[in-house]
């Protein structure tokens, strides 16, 4: 009886030897939803055999916001985890240093932010190999995941663990599809599209509906989709993650090679056993968490810039804001006023809908 990772490494080969045109989109987008429902079965296991606890990887939740570090053995992790938490993950010039997830938490903004540092990922970690899944599994809960990268080493790297991510239905840097998926219970397949789709057909869709037995649904194409976009939404498991990749040990590189590797998207190159970049790489990992500051004003008084209110972008209402603070304020709220970008002028009076922008100063008037 095969694996499932021996069932997944088959469809693997027959797709690699599967010459793509438009006569095999079909079997491809077949191959595809085949596959993603095999890998399902490695990201959600059943029974105690594969989960992704095991020692020391049932990591209590701390501050606003979690940051995993995730790379190859031996590109310096724990060094800059050190470095912006104080907190002592072994650091080693040898490979598998750190063996089980290290947690830190570092202040930053008035923020508290907790930072994993995560064992070394090696090649064949979603397959099951080495303690990659675990890793991974973990990485599945993040806010944001750092890609530590050794620039001496090659780039290759960097895809590798790419689609170690991708194949547990990690999606880095991206957004959802905008593909609006509705079963039915008679009626057949009905495909509507607003743009145009330049990479998908019909026929795709329906093989690959097919492969999920639905057989009635409204499928509405709000993006030039690919077959790997419907799949995700068909599976309905993806995570969609923010990433930095951190080019680590840029001291041992020219200055021509560090202008090549600062073109690469969402990366930021530091060294971190001298400390270099450490303070633009905090304020890059800022601006991925997608944090709100909120000041709170008692009436009469001035602000308190020393301990802000932190909410996440998306989900900064002033009704955020209350229950942030103490969930018996919102049934004694009356009003609030408002200073700061959120408002068209200083000390706007706003209800519980009004939604809060960063450093936004807030008033909570009671009945």
């Amino acid at each position: 009886m095969s694996t499932t990772a021996q069932r997944i490494k088959d469809i693997e080969d027959e797709m690699s030897r599967t010459q793509k045109n438009k006569a095999t989109a079909k079997h491809l987008g077949m191959l595809k939803a085949k596959l993603a429902k095999l890998k399902r079965e490695l990201i959600t296991p059943t029974g105690s055999g594969g989960g992704g606890g095991g020692v020391g990887f049932d990591v209590s939740r701390t501050g606003i916001g979690t940051v995993g570090f995730i790379g190859f053995p031996s590109v310096g992790k724990s060094t800059l985890m050190n470095q912006m938490t104080g907190t002592r993950s072994e650091a080693a010039a040898y490979e598998f240093t750190t063996l089980t997830t290290v947690p830190g938490v570092m202040q930053y903004n008035g923020a508290k932010i907790q930072i994993l540092d995560l064992p070394g990922i090696i090649e064949g970690a979603k397959d099951g190999r080495g303690r990659g899944k675990q890793v991974i599994t973990v990485a599945r809960t993040c806010n944001l995941i750092f890609i530590v990268l050794d620039v001496l080493k090659p780039m290759s790297h960097k895809r590798i663990i790419e689609e170690e991510l991708e194949g547990f239905g990690i999606r880095l840097n991206k957004d959802p599809p905008n593909i609006v998926f509705k079963k039915k219970e008679r009626g057949g397949i009905n495909i509507t599209n607003t743009v145009p789709l330049n990479h998908i057909d019909l026929d795709e869709i329906r093989a690959v509906c097919s492969e999920y037995r639905v057989n009635s649904a409204d499928i509405a194409f709000r993006c030039d989709a690919t077959i790997d976009d419907l799949i995700d939404v068909l599976e309905g498991n993806r995570c969609y993650i923010p990433a930095i990749y951190i080019l680590n040990k840029i001291d041992e590189i020219s200055l021509e090679e560090l202008d090549l590797i600062d073109r690469i998207p969402n990366a930021v190159p530091i060294c971190g056993h001298k400390g270099w970049n450490i303070d633009e790489l905090k304020t890059t990992m800022w601006d991925y968490l997608n944090l709100v500051r909120i000041y709170t004003r008692p009436r009469g008084l001035d602000p308190d810039y020393s301990e802000p209110v932190i909410l996440r972008s998306g989900h900064s209402s002033v009704e955020d804001f209350c229950n942030n603070i103490h969930s018996s304020i919102k049934s004694q709220f009356k009003h609030a006023y408002v200073w700061g970008k959120s408002v068209p002028y200083p000390g706007m009076r706003v209800g519980l809908a009004h939604v809060l922008l960063d450093e936004d100063v807030v008033t909570i008037v009671k009945k």
